[in-house]
This record gives C-alpha cells, sequence and structure tokens, in this order.
C-alpha cells in the first residue's frame, strides 16, 4: 500500500541524508589535505512504473557518490623542492613499490605532491607512495614513451654520487705587447730540442701563463702556455706544455711535456690572424690506458694517472669578436681565462623545473639531470577510481592514461617548493551540512507521519 511506500521514501531519505553527510564530512575533515578532491553526493529518484492506477507509490531516493577529481586547488608555497605540484591538467604517476616491480603491483595516479625521500633515497609522498619517472641518460638523452610504464623507475637521490666534469674548453684573454724586443735567443729557437725550446726552461718566454685545467676523474691538471716574440713582424712563438712532465707521454716533435707548438699571428691592426696562426687549437689528450705507439704531435696521459682521453678546445678568439688574444702597443698581461669542468663535487640537493627535470645539485658548482617526471592524462578524469592515500586508479569510464611530457598536449607543468591545496570551499560545505541535517530530519518525519497512519489503519478494526 502507498503507506508502506511512504515508510520506504522515508528510510531511503535517510540513508540517502545520511551518504551526503558522510560526504560533507569528509570534505571538511580534508580541507587541509595535500591534493584532495571534494566529494559529493548526487540524488536520484528511484521512480516506479505507475500505469494507469490512481494510487501513487513512493520509490524513494538513492545517492552516487562523485569526486570533482578534474578540479585544481589553489597551489601555495611548500618547504621544499620536492614538494611539488602540478600546474594544470595531470596527475603524478606513482606505486606503492620502488623496487623489484612486477606486472601485479598497481598504477596509481595522484595530486599529492608533498614528496620526501625516505630511507633508502626514493621519493614518496605522505601516502607511502613513490614518485615514479623517466632516468636521464649519460648523454642527456630521455627515453619517453606514452604507455609504456617499463621505461620509468622510481627517483631515487641516494643513487646520485658524487660528480667531476673534465674540461673540454679553454678560453684565453690577454694582450701581448706590441713593442716587445725581439729576445738574443729567438734566432736560435727550437721548439723541438730540449736546450732551445720554452717548456725545458732554457729559452725564457717573454710571457708565460699556468692555466688549470680538469681531467675525466676531476682531477686538477696544469697547462702552461708559454710565448716568445718571432724577428717577423706580428708573429709570436708559442708552446704549451703539461707541469710536471710525468703526467703526460708524448709522441715525436714534443718534448719536456709539450702538446702543442706554434705560432701565434695577428694583423696590423692588433687583432688575432686565425689563417696564419699554427698553433693546433684543439688538444687531443689520449686516455692513460691507450697502449698504441703515438704518432708525430700525439700525446696521452700518462699510465700513472689512471685517467680517459679529452678533448680540449683553445679558443684565443676571432677578429670578428671582442676578448681573445691581442697584440697592443701595452703591457702583457693575461686578462683572464675561460675554463669549464670542475673538480669532485658530493651532492648537495636537487632542484626541479617546470618541465620536470629533476637536477642533482653538486659543491662543486655541477648541476645535472637525473630524471623527468611525466605527467599522466586521461580523456575523463573524473572517471577514476578513488583509492586510499589520495590517489586514484584506472576505470573503463576514465579511459587509458597517456605519459606527457609536462607542458606538452594537454598536460600541466610541474611548480617545485609548491602543493596543492584540497579543492574544499567551507564555506559550501557548512551551507551543506545544514540542508542536509534539515533534510534527514525531514525524513526522519515521514516515517513518523506514516507510522502514526498505519496506526489508525489499525485501530480501525477494533
Amino acid at each position: 500500500m502507498s503507506i508502506n511506500s511512504a515508510l520506504w521514501a522515508g528510510a531511503s531519505g535517510l540513508l540517502a541524508n545520511s551518504s551526503a553527510l558522510a560526504a560533507v564530512s569528509d570534505n571538511i575533515a580534508n580541507v587541509n589535505t595535500v591534493g584532495y578532491k571534494r566529494a559529493s553526493a548526487v540524488f536520484s529518484p528511484m521512480y516506479e512504473s505507475q500505469g494507469a492506477t490512481s494510487r501513487y507509490s513512493s520509490g524513494g531516493v538513492t545517492t552516487t557518490n562523485r569526486f570533482q577529481i578534474s578540479s585544481g586547488g589553489l597551489l601555495t608555497p611548500g618547504s621544499s623542492p620536492t614538494d611539488l605540484a602540478i600546474a594544470g591538467n595531470g596527475f603524478f604517476v606513482v606505486r606503492p613499490v620502488a623496487a623489484n616491480v612486477n606486472a601485479t603491483d598497481p598504477v596509481l595516479f595522484t595530486r599529492s605532491g608533498s614528496f620526501t625521500a625516505d630511507s633508502q633515497g626514493n621519493l614518496r609522498n605522505d601516502a607511502g607512495l613513490f614518485l615514479y619517472g623517466w632516468p636521464v641518460a649519460a648523454d642527456g638523452s630521455v627515453t619517453t614513451n606514452p604507455s609504456d610504464l617499463s621505461t620509468m623507475e622510481a627517483i631515487n637521490l641516494s643513487s646520485i654520487g658524487g660528480a667531476a666534469e673534465a674540461t673540454t674548453s679553454i678560453g684565453v684573454n690577454g694582450n701581448l705587447q706590441a713593442s716587445q724586443t725581439v729576445s738574443a735567443d729567438e734566432a736560435t729557437y727550437d721548439a723541438t730540442g730540449s736546450g732551445t725550446n720554452m717548456a725545458s726552461g732554457t729559452v725564457t718566454p717573454d710571457f708565460q701563463r699556468s692555466i688549470q685545467m680538469y681531467d675525466s676523474q676531476g682531477g686538477a691538471r696544469t697547462v702552461t702556455l708559454s710565448i716568445l716574440k718571432s724577428a717577423t713582424a706580428n708573429q709570436w712563438h708559442a708552446e704549451l706544455h703539461v707541469t710536471p712532465t710525468t703526467d703526460i707521454t708524448t709522441g715525436a716533435s714534443l718534448v719536456d711535456g709539450q702538446i702543442a707548438t706554434g705560432m701565434i699571428a695577428f694583423d696590423a691592426q692588433g687583432e688575432i690572424d686565425l689563417t696564419n696562426t699554427t698553433l693546433p687549437l684543439t688538444l687531443d689528450f689520449l686516455s692513460s690506458t691507450n697502449a698504441g705507439p703515438l704518432g708525430a704531435n700525439e700525446f696521452q696521459w700518462a699510465a700513472g694517472t689512471g685517467v680517459a682521453g679529452q678533448s680540449v678546445t683553445i679558443d684565443i678568439g676571432s677578429p670578428t669578436q671582442p676578448g681573445g688574444m691581442t697584440q697592443y702597443d701595452s703591457p702583457s698581461t693575461l686578462t683572464s681565462t675561460q675554463v669549464n669542468g670542475s673538480a669532485f663535487g658530493t651532492f648537495t640537493g636537487v632542484e626541479v623545473d617546470d618541465e620536470g627535470f629533476v637536477y642533482a645539485k653538486f659543491s662543486n658548482g655541477i648541476i645535472r639531470k637525473t630524471y623527468q617526471i611525466p605527467i599522466a592524462t586521461f580523456v575523463n578524469a573524473n572517471g577514476l577510481s578513488v583509492e586510499s592515500g589520495g590517489a586514484y586508479s584506472v576505470t573503463p569510464d576514465s579511459g587509458s592514461y597517456t605519459f606527457n611530457i609536462p607542458g606538452t598536449a594537454a598536460a600541466g607543468t610541474i611548480a617545485s617548493s609548491t602543493l596543492e591545496n584540497s579543492n574544499v570551499d567551507l564555506a559550501t560545505e557548512f551551507t551543506s551540512l545544514i540542508t542536509t541535517q534539515r533534510a534527514y530530519s525531514a525524513s526522519s518525519k515521514i516515517i513518523t507521519t506514516a507510522d502514526e497512519m498505519l496506526d489508525e489503519a489499525i485501530r480501525m478494526k477494533r
């Protein structure tokens, strides 16, 4: 009878509003939870077909919980470089395990980006989920794939050891005095003989400076530039030699630790003349393990150094560019040198840029890319299934994931030292709290009224 259906409608109203209250309660309780997404109870009537009958039977109400997953929260400053937020669309890729991952381990997605390193150096958030990313190869390349999880690994900071960087370029800025008197030694100067060259110390150079460079292990090596004015106008004899000489092994034509000999030439305006400059400007150091014979003008690091080969470019300037070597009638001087590379440095911390690159910082000033954090996007993010810890999993409604480089396609960018607040509005929740309580009370009134009517119907028989 209709009174019974009214009782059911009242009971369903109590259940539905209880569910709505639970959603509101979660929202209020999680107002300060990083990356939390607001839940809401959507009410739907349960109508029954009435046909041609004149009596009406109530169907009651039911609720479906929905989460505003695609709605972003306010971004606020974090306290650590590994506090991460996504400005725009997408999710971090996380998993509950960091090592020995197999196909049965779930892949999850989250906006909760409060990541810190655990005792093993893995980045994990407050829910214990590990952040995954694409590793950066030694040459700086990244193998990305929009759907292949196997190209990712848990981001681990403890695996980042110290770093050293070999020198690959040396820039020299200075001036050679145009009015320099030609030395008496110039008449017998010969770079190939120990008794007639500058590297041995027999011939006193008109200008000499030492430059520090770095080998493959970050060891400091000294290269000395010695220059002697030639009797030919606008030309200078030049030698580059390594000190001490025991650091280097040389082939024919090179003695006393020499690695390059030749002329440095200038034009009539005092600018460098690269056409007539014969000093080699590319130095190819062979590895200390090189066992082959050295040819003329070849050289290698001595076996005792144990370092790898390296190629070093010497930049002494260009007539079309400022800087480099010049020849003006002013005292000879080395203004500056620019040497890249560095000595060994220890790991000091990380930085994350908006493209998701995780940079390792070292005490020697080196900054190196180690990982790139992908952003996962979905056709229907609101269709994701809610998991514990503020994470989500794939469902047929959400569609499959696509891994994107941050800032490309539909993916947002990554903000370092930033966290995403919940998308809960307290004023809205308090309003919902009041209306839900009143709706609950009204549903209970339906039950008491229907009960009184049933009681009245029963008494009619007495």
